[in-house]
């Protein structure tokens, strides 16, 4: 799977914000990408919810999104926001 790493200075980027901009870049190299799996740490919520599919720790949205043909994962801020596209 592919890694992009966006760290942002000087501003407090909130979760809608981010999310446009991963499908900006997630659109590049398809235009067909389709969001999988995310994680919004600041609220400590993720989609899916599927906690049964945790992995050696490795949280289970994670897991879901490189399970389900995740080719894209987008992450922001050291993790705050993470989104994982197809």
């Amino acid at each position: 799977m592919k890694k992009i790493e966006c760290r942002f200075t000087g501003v407090l980027l909130p979760f809608e914000r981010a999310k446009a901009v991963a499908r900006i870049l997630a659109e590049e190299e398809n235009d067909l990408a389709l969001l999988i799996s995310w994680c919004d740490r600041d609220k400590g919520v993720h989609s899916p919810q599927c906690l049964q599919c945790e992995i050696k720790g490795e949280p289970g949205w994670e897991v879901y999104g490189r399970n389900h043909e995740g080719r894209l994962r987008i992450s922001f801020d050291d993790d705050r926001f993470v989104f994982i596209y197809s």
